[in-house]
Formats: structure tokens, sequence, C-alpha cells
């Protein structure tokens, strides 16, 4: 109770302190106007208040990323908690801070956008593929469980389901941000955070012995932690899905000092419901080996649902059924949206179309392929997810170093995590089975060199930095397109 105790005090801790200091190295400008009034069309630029875009933010990022990825999270023992609080504070919330604010800065740019911008049109070509194959699998994953609990609980059937969820998405995906999105989001916000404040009051007041930190526990399991655990949980440290969404708030903050609560802030919140349903998976099952028996044959929906329902009863069982159905829906119908303002970004230079037909055109070339994947088996989907998700959470670490090198600011924020998250993702690549499935040690050495030619380019570029009395301000960048 002691390392759950203080873990969710040093997140916001980190958020008081650490987030102010990422704020103070990026230097906000209080006075600019930004896209969200400059290039206000009602639709995607929409100014709306600081906390329902914190509550969009959260919902976008979160849905249930932070409870199936904490709570398989939790085979690997307490060491989970070290990576929740630290990935979050000092890589997830750096990756979420800078992402929202320099596509604010860039006049709510896409992601791939801003690789080009910092990192050049071939790496933004390679990002383009990624980032839209990322999230037609998180449409595609987040959309099959909760099909599947509907056609088990109701008498429609799993089809049926998947077409009604998949017309909610289309529509999600088409419709001014505050039609559906800005209005239903804060009531699923509400059902994220009670379910999650409900958790961890009725887990402590349980008498059940939540795990400490200790030297003999840390890592019971046996399974390498190293990159393993960096993947496994990725929405309660650090998720690259998080920058495709970024965008869509971007295009909403009223003053730049909203940023640190909107992005910032709402990876923090994500840490800390990370951290409440790692610990509950912990506790629960008699241990890691039991966890894992438990996953292996109910899956992570119904770990959710019996901890749900032995914590909180009746209540705790409507909670569990509206999550499991309702967060995975919101983290979808966004990955829908945000594909979609990639594709137009992509291709509004290259043809000519209307813009309506444009955008009623690339959220289907999304949603068809997303609602075939969905009919795969999800844990086959969500190894994919893991996959692209770290690589793509890793370029935008390096879109943030270069933007700090280029203005002469304390790159080190942002470099320190994308030099350890790229030696994860390259360990990860070689050894994973969806990756070349090479013996660990071999994937240990290949990982190692790939850290080390992408460090020494890190230097080099240190090396190179412009003398500060040269360097333009980055107010030049301020609301470009």
């Amino acid at each position: 109770m002691i390392t759950l105790i203080t873990s969710i005090i040093i997140l916001i801790l980190g958020y008081v302190f650490y987030g102010k200091y990422i704020e103070r190295v990026f230097e906000i400008y209080l006075q600019k106007e930004t896209p969200a009034y400059s290039k206000q069309d009602n639709m995607d630029f929409t100014p709306l208040p600081a906390w329902k875009g914190w509550m969009i933010q959260l919902l976008n990022i979160a849905g249930l990323g932070p409870i199936f990825g904490a709570v398989a999270g939790a085979l690997y023992g307490p060491v989970a908690f070290i990576w929740i609080v630290v990935g979050c504070i000092v890589a997830g919330g750096v990756h979420d801070y800078f992402s929202g604010m320099l596509s604010l800065r860039h006049g709510g740019a896409q992601f791939p956008m801003l690789v080009q911008h910092y990192l050049g049109k071939v790496t933004r070509a390679f990002t383009d593929v990624v980032s839209v194959v990322l999230m037609v699998l998180v449409a595609a994953a987040f959309v099959a469980g909760p099909a599947q609990l509907l056609a088990s609980k109701t008498p429609i059937s799993f089809l049926v389901a998947l077409i009604i969820i998949f017309t909610y998405f289309i529509l999600a995906a088409i419709l001014p941000i505050n039609k559906i999105i800005g209005r239903i989001y804060p009531i699923f916000g509400v059902i994220l955070i009670v379910m999650a404040v409900s958790v961890v009051v009725a887990l402590i007041f349980s008498g059940k012995h939540i795990p400490e930190i200790t030297v003999h526990n840390l890592h019971p399991s046996g399974i390498p932690v190293w990159p393993l655990l960096m993947v496994t949980i990725s929405c309660g440290a650090i998720s690259g899905f998080h920058c495709t969404q970024s965008p869509i708030i971007s295009r909403t903050i009223k003053n730049e000092s909203e940023g640190r609560k909107v992005f910032y802030g709402a990876m923090i919140s994500e840490g800390v419901i990370a951290l409440i349903w790692a610990a509950a998976g912990m506790t629960f099952f008699g241990g890691t080996e039991g966890l894992a028996a438990k996953l292996q044959s109910v899956g992570p929906a119904g770990v959710v649902d019996q901890i749900s329902v032995e914590l909180l009863g009746p209540f705790g069982s409507i909670l569990a059924l509206l999550g499991i159905i309702i967060l995975p829906i919101t983290t979808g119908d966004t990955a829908l949206r945000s594909s979609r303002m990639i594709i137009e970004d992509f291709v509004k230079d290259k043809v000519t179309i209307k813009p309506k037909v444009l955008m009623i055109s690339a959220s289907f070339a999304v949603g068809i392929p997303a609602f075939f994947l969905s009919t795969i088996d999800y844990s086959f989907l969500w190894r994919y997810v893991g996959f692209t998700n770290q690589i793509v959470a890793t370029v935008m670490l390096w879109v943030s170093v270069s933007y700090l090198l280029r203005y002469s600011k304390n790159h080190l924020v942002a470099g320190i995590p994308a030099l350890f998250m790229t030696g994860a993702i390259s360990v990860y690549v070689l050894y994973a089975p969806e990756g070349l499935s090479l013996p660990y040690q071999t994937s240990i050495i290949g990982g190692a060199i790939v850290f080390l030619v992408i460090a020494s380019l890190y230097v080099r570029a240190i090396l190179k930095q412009t003398n500060p009395s040269t360097i333009p301000s980055p107010t030049s960048d301020l609301y470009t397109s």
C-alpha cells in the first residue's frame, strides 16, 4: 500500500514541478492568438475550455490502454510501479507536452508534418505509413472487445455490434469536434475517473496485501523486463499513439498556458490510472502466476470485470461493463478522426477535390480496413499495436530533440528518454515474435549497435549546434501550417 500511495504522490509532484520545468524549457507565449481562433472553422479548429480539452485528451489517449496494459504489466511485479512513475514523468509527459505544443506552434499540424519539419521528408514518409497503420490497428483492437461484450450481454450479434460501433466511428470522424466528442467525452471521462477512484479506495480498504517494492520481489516473474515491460505498459508511461491524438486538442487550445494542464496533465492522470490497475492486478489471483493463468483463461476484460465485481459488488459490475464498452470506443473514434486528418494533410495539395468529399473519403479509407481487422484475434492485434506504438513514440521524442537543439534549449529533457526508447524498441524489434524473433542475447547486442549509431548521430548534432547568438527566436515558427 505504501508503494502505491507513494507512487501516486510522486506522479502528482512530477506534474507540479517537472511539468512546470518542461513548460519553461519550451517557453510559452501568452499573448499570441492560437490556431483555435486564427483558423477557427467550427469543425476541427474550435476554442474549448481547458477542462474540456483535458478531459477529451485523457479519453483520447487512455481508453482501456492504462487498464489492460497495466494489468498485463502487473505480470512483471512491482518493477511496473517504477516504470509507470519514471516513464510517465520523464518520458511520457515530455513526449505528450511537446507533441501537443509543437502541433499548436505549427498551426495544429499533424504528427507527420512535424516529423518533416524537424527530421526531414524521408522520415516523414515512413512516419505517415506507420502512424496510419497504428491508428487503424488501435481502432480495430479497441472495437473487437466492446463488440464481443455487447454480443454476449444483448440479443444483437457480433457483426451487428461491429457495424453499430463503426457507424459511430465514422460520424465522430467527420462531424465537428464539439458536436459529439466535445459533448459526450466529459461524461465518459467521469466514468473513467470514478472507476479508477472507486477501485483504489476499495483496494486500500479491502484488507488485501498490495505488493511493495523490495529487493526480493521487484521482479518475481522471470520474464525479461527489458524491453518487454516498456512495450506492455505504454499508455501508462509513454505511448506514440498520444502524439497522433494531440493535434485534435492543439486545435482547440485557447492559450499556450493551458498546454501543461491539457497535455502533460492528461499523461500524469493516465499514469495514476495505470498505477491503480497494476496494483489491482498484482494483488488479486495469488501473485503473477495466478494472474497469468487468469489472463490466459478470460483475457484482460475478464480480469478487469472480476476485480471490479469483487471490490465494488454490483456497482463494480456496472462500472466494468460501461468501462469495457465505452472507454475503448473513445479511443477508436479519435484514432479514425486523427488518421482522417493525416490523410487530408497528405493529399490536399496533391489532388483537386472538395474538402467535404476528401474528409468523408479519408474516413472510409481508414474505417474499412479497421472494420475487417476487428474480426481478428485481439491479442494478435495488440502485439502489433505495442510494436508500432513505441516506434512512433521514439520518433516523436527525436522530433522534440531536434526542436530543442535548433533553438539551443535544454535538449537533454527529450534526448535522454529518446535514447532510452531507441534502445528499448531496437531490442524489441529484434526479439519479439512479431519482430525478427531472434535470441534474447543476440537482440541485446543488435539493439546496442543501433543505440550506439543513433547516439553518435545525436552527439554529432550537439557538436554542430549553432552559436546561440545566431539562433532565430522560436516565435518564427509560431502557428505556421
